[in-house]
């Protein structure tokens, strides 16, 4: 029996309903002294909540100098000595900009002048030192709401891909077609041509995800997702043929739907 999903009418109301429990652990953090961290993908998945919580910085006047955003993964290329880097931050798909401009810039606009997210509050992992995140990341209390998508084709979370170990830290991996096929639709920038989408990524591992997460909210909208939302409708443990499976295993996990994808999940033929 798999965890009792939360569905709502719009990815609009699923991205208030996540966007809602930031703001009030923002809140709670803010009252206790501490900060508030906060794991983050890019692409679609996330980009109703990222709106909503914009909003409710605004109305709210919420202060963000204690939120550090978390990002999870982010493709990696190779530098002109050979090794594997950080895609060029200007790219559409990078993470870094994905970060800068999607996350935090928009965050910062709605914040009032002087109550925006830190200078060094935005975080990726280093792919010459990958195992130092999970570190900074424990260091820094870990996650307390991780938000969580998965692959529509092969349910990879972050680039964890099938066959992920349970025990994963973060780490450079190489990115099978499957998951890179899917991220055509998310990164309109590859221009639909998988020869475009890098082969390399840096990650988060399944470990890291279960390990330092607080909570986590796994985000699934739209038809497109009918066959992730079946996997994760019925997943009561980490499956490494779908790692975003590794939602149940975490503590105080929440699985959001939209009403498109679950009415998609009911189609998908038995496994």
């Amino acid at each position: 029996m798999g965890l009792e999903p939360e569905v709502f009418d719009t990815p609009a109301d699923l991205g208030g309903r996540a966007a809602r429990m930031i703001a009030d652990g923002l809140v709670a953090a803010r009252d206790a002294g501490r900060p508030y961290v906060l794991g983050c993908p890019g692409g679609r998945s996330a980009s109703s909540t990222y709106a909503a919580l914009a909003g409710l910085v605004r109305t709210e006047r919420l202060a963000l100098d204690q939120l550090i955003v978390v990002m999870m993964d982010d493709y990696l290329v190779l530098g002109p000595d050979g090794t594997l880097v950080h895609e060029l931050a200007q790219a559409p798909h990078s993470c870094i900009r994905f970060g800068r401009e999607e996350i935090v810039r928009a965050l910062d606009e709605a914040a009032a002048p002087g109550r925006g997210v830190g200078a060094d509050h935005l975080w990726f992992p280093d792919p010459a030192d990958p195992a130092g995140y999970d570190d900074r990341i424990r260091d820094a209390g870990g996650i307390d709401l991780f938000l969580l998508a998965s692959g529509s084709s092969d349910g990879h979370v972050a680039f964890n891909s099938r066959g992920a170990p349970r025990d994963s830290g973060t780490r450079v991996v190489e990115l099978p077609d499957s998951t890179r096929r899917d991220n055509l639709a998310t990164f309109p920038s590859f221009g639909g041509e998988l020869a475009r989408v890098p082969r390399h990524g840096v990650t988060v591992g399944i470990e890291t995800i279960a390990a330092t997460s607080a909570s986590v909210a796994m985000l699934v909208h739209g038809r497109e997702k009918g066959r992730a939302a079946a996997h994760l409708l019925g997943a009561d443990g980490y499956d490494p043929s779908w790692p975003a499976t590794v939602f149940v295993e975490c503590a105080k996990p929440h699985l959001f739907l939209d009403s498109d994808a679950l009415v998609a999940a009911t189609l998908v033929p038995a496994r």
